[in-house]
């Protein structure tokens, strides 16, 4: 090939002097590249690909190597992807070489490539490319699936519907040149586990907490953050995303319609004739034969007339959700770029004196809580009058906010902590550590008098999510006394981690389940005390399996409203979880038996409903918490 330009119509152009062999490179550790995958479709504002000489192109990579930031064609007359390099001083990536794919530079706005101006820049990517066919597709589709499955409840629909959003997500990212990256890879397997509770477990408050769960992790997904505060901010970043991602599909759509109107129009006609032959042969069908027309009852969604305007909403949030994903996975907003001003370090004796303090007295109260643990609790209860549930009831509410203002403590003294040398990194991580190894104590004392008061009063709903948020409190503290010795950089993704897994387990081990399954346990081995009726009939289909072992007649006053719930639902089978459809094969082979009027005297104690007081003056027969 020879080393003159290429002869070109119009004014001739300026040449670029190479630089000299000793010009600084970009260091390691610079801005990360963005690279644009190769063959992918062009933007409608680009021009066609110059061609461009070997002199040209070293001409470039010495300009480049000077830090200029330009962004010019791989090779030669062909669309190849389109690769920028940062300067040197910028932080991300390596020179001429990809960084973290799942994360784009946030360097100044360059004319013609869609950044915006002002701080913003630093946050917001150029433009992503021309929407693909391929996104258009399963955006429709995520659409059409929304408004047909979503309307009669979440079941294994929400779990069906996420599959098209997701695959749109995947194809604008590849278009856009980004690679899976192995914590994408975690919260996407994670949002999609999370997505399997409500096809699991009928209750509502799990699967409420696995749904917004979901819509985190899929929002990290997408940006891929992994600070404080791009985990806390990208988790609900999908948003951001809504109102530019309608944009870009019909910015898409119109750039296809223009050049194809004939097409389009073709299809479309074929479509309507083809939906006018269905409905009217169909019609005529079902009309002649009641088993056809079962079948076709049975294959098509029952959406009645009066649901259009439901259907209709659930199509455009579908619509706008998927392009919304789709939108954030090509061009995300790096949301670790929002910055704060470190807090001012302090003294190591104005810093670590309070904190030593704290610990001192969080010693004190744990020597006292293993006096209790090894026998001295006839002395506690001598001076304070409260036997074990009391006791274990009045401590720990209170043990839970300590943990919480605990975690508070811990984020105020890193931020003031100081930042001199090696012996302020030891002071802090001793410090710091002693305080979360106390602590750790702590949550051992609060679950251990929530074992007592659920022993003597048995288990709710209530009860058992403080119990596990208490537990994942636990978690925490010791991901930071671990981030104290490995190092703090993956502490807010393995907290971000710890949380959706809390969650999932929690949905997954049906806390409905669990909390009848404790009152029968208990009914069985000490009878006398009675069973909470009243409590125990509003708890989900879940809950079905457990309280089916009782005797009559509690096992039916326990299970009337959930029967005539479950039988009469109605509900397709995609709208349908495990747990609702074991209960009504449960409750069709064993039906509830009676008319309800003996429930009424079969609470605690004789009681209606075991939520009358045990005598005058006594109001621990019925305990709201």
């Amino acid at each position: 090939m020879s080393d003159q330009p290429l002869e070109k119509s119009g004014p001739p152009q300026p040449e670029l002097q190479p630089q000299p062999e000793s010009e600084p490179q970009p260091e390691p550790g610079s801005e990360p590249d963005r690279e644009e995958q190769s063959g992918s479709e062009p933007s409608p504002e680009a021009g066609p690909p110059r061609a461009t000489s070997a002199a040209q192109a070293d001409d470039t990579a010495a300009a480049v190597a000077a830090g200029t930031g330009s962004a010019l064609p791989a090779a030669t007359g062909s669309p190849e992807a389109v690769r920028t390099v940062g300067g040197p001083g910028t932080p991300g990536g390596t020179p001429g070489g990809p960084g973290d794919p799942w994360q784009y530079a946030a360097g100044p706005p360059r004319p013609g490539n869609g950044a915006p101006d002002g701080p913003a820049a630093r946050l917001r990517p150029p433009a992503p490319p021309l929407i693909p066919s391929a996104v258009l597709w399963s955006v429709l589709a995520t659409a059409v699936l929304s408004a047909v499955l979503l309307g009669d409840g979440l079941g294994l629909n929400l779990l069906i519907v996420a599959v098209p959003a997701a695959l749109a997500a995947f194809f604008a990212a590849r278009s856009a040149g980004r690679r899976l990256r192995p914590w994408t890879a975690t919260w996407a397997v994670g949002g999609l586990a999370l997505l399997t509770v409500p096809a699991l477990r009928d209750a509502g408050w799990p699967t409420f907490l696995a749904v917004v769960s979901a819509f985190a992790l899929g929002s990290l997904t997408l940006h891929g953050s992994r600070t404080w505060r791009g985990v806390l901010v990208g988790s609900v970043g999908l948003f951001d995303s809504l109102v530019p991602g309608v944009i870009w599909g019909v910015r898409g759509i119109r750039a296809r319609a223009d050049g194809s109107r004939a097409r389009w129009g073709a299809a479309l006609r074929t479509a309507i004739v083809a939906l006018v032959l269905l409905v009217v042969f169909g019609t005529l069908f079902a009309s002649a034969d009641a088993a056809f027309a079962d079948l076709l009852g049975s294959l098509l969604p029952d959406a009645p007339v009066g649901e259009a305007p439901w259907r209709i909403l659930l199509f455009a949030l579908g619509l706008a959700g998927a392009l919304a994903a789709a939108y954030a996975a090509a061009a995300p907003v790096r949301w670790d770029g929002i910055t704060v001003r470190p807090g001012r370090p302090r003294g190591r004796v104005e810093w670590a004196l309070p904190l030593i303090v704290l610990d001192l007295l969080f010693a004190a109260f744990i020597a006292l809580q293993l006096v209790v643990l090894l026998g001295g609790y006839e002395k506690v209860r001598a001076e304070t009058g409260l036997d074990h549930a009391e006791y274990a009831r009045q401590g720990f509410w209170q043990l839970l906010w300590a943990t919480l203002l605990t975690l508070l403590v811990i984020a105020l003294a890193l931020r003031r902590a100081p930042r001199g040398g090696s012996r302020d990194r030891t002071l802090v991580r001793a410090v710091l550590g002693t305080l979360c190894v106390l602590t750790l104590v702590v949550v051992a004392s609060a679950l251990r008098r929530m074992d007592l008061y659920v022993d003597e009063y048995g288990l709710t709903r209530l009860r058992i999510s403080v119990a596990a948020m208490e537990l994942w409190l636990g978690v925490v503290l010791v991901l930071i006394l671990a981030a104290g010795v490995f190092g703090a950089r993956f502490l807010p993704r393995a907290v971000a981690v710890s949380a959706a897994a809390g969650v999932l387990a929690f949905g997954l081990l049906s806390p409905d389940a669990l909390v009848a399954e404790q009152n029968v346990r208990r009914f069985e081995t000490r009878e006398p005390a009675g069973i909470d009726l009243d409590y125990l009939k509003d708890l989900s289909a879940d809950a079905v399996p457990a309280l089916d072992r009782l005797p009559e007649p509690q096992r039916s006053c326990a299970l009337r409203v959930i029967q005539r719930e479950v039988l009469d639902s109605g509900t397709p089978w995609y709208a349908t979880s495990l747990g609702e459809a074991r209960a009504r094969e449960i409750l069709e082979k064993r039906p509830v038996r009676g008319d309800g009027r003996t429930c009424y005297t079969l609470g605690r104690d004789g009681t209606r409903g075991g939520y009358e007081p045990h005598g005058e003056g006594d109001d621990d027969g019925y305990d709201p918490y």
